[in-house]
């Protein structure tokens, strides 16, 4: 038996308001963008990727919280005489 994968485009509507719809179009009549769907994919898969590096964030900062919880720190003051000898040693 024979798969066939079908791809299916899907229309969204969307109200941008004068102002976006008008740097939309700027940004098509540039050149730049070949249409306003490419213009608003490009604008979607930003946000896509911001929201990826957020995540990334947010889980950064809760996996500092458990250490911080968990008692896995160090001083400030000898983190940051560490930091500093080391630049000095770098600088000369």
């Amino acid at each position: 038996m024979a798969s066939f994968l079908v791809k299916v485009n899907t229309m969204i509507s969307a109200d941008l308001g004068q102002l976006l719809e008008h740097y939309v179009a700027q940004l098509v009549a540039s050149g730049r963008y070949g249409s306003k769907s490419e213009v608003l994919r490009e604008g979607v898969r930003l946000i896509q990727d911001r929201e990826t590096r957020l995540a990334a964030l947010d889980a950064s900062i809760a996996r500092g919280m458990a250490d911080a919880d968990a008692g896995r720190t160090k001083p400030a003051e000898a983190v940051f005489d560490r930091l500093e000898a080391k630049y000095r040693a770098q600088a000369g």
